[in-house]
């Protein structure tokens, strides 16, 4: 049983930052692709940025380079996404996914289409006040 746990949301002030951490369980694979998304009421997931279980490769969208950063510690099974200079339209719930068939450069290439990954955590919230 595919377990996700996403942590590290909460209130902060523009221009603040967050660390989300997504604790993954039961991944058996050795190859997989760990996501991070965010949807705010009323707008469609976003897909934000994903890396590689297998070669630690990974892909930012535009919108959010420069700002977020995605990591891995395999020891622990922890995907984290570093968050800074935060605004006020960064405020959505987060979710962490993982894809046992779609690799980073599938992803990429379907602009982290939120169907191509199979486990989903509950997710966190991130706001972020003026």
């Amino acid at each position: 049983d595919v377990q996700l746990q996403a942590s590290g949301g909460g209130l902060v002030q523009t221009g603040g930052s967050l660390r989300l951490s997504c604790a993954a369980s039961g991944v058996t694979s050795d190859d997989y692709t760990i996501g991070w998304f965010r949807q705010a009421p009323g707008k469609e997931r976003e897909g934000l940025s994903c890396i590689s279980h297998r070669d630690g490769s990974s892909f930012t969208q535009q919108s959010v380079q420069g700002r977020f950063a995605i990591s891995s510690d395999n020891a622990k099974d922890t995907v984290y996404l570093q968050m800074n200079s935060l605004k006020p339209e960064d405020t959505a719930v987060y979710y962490c996914a993982a894809s046992i068939s779609v690799t980073v450069g599938v992803a990429a290439g379907t602009d982290m289409d939120p169907l191509g990954f199979d486990y989903w955590g509950k997710g966190t919230q991130v706001t972020v006040s003026s």
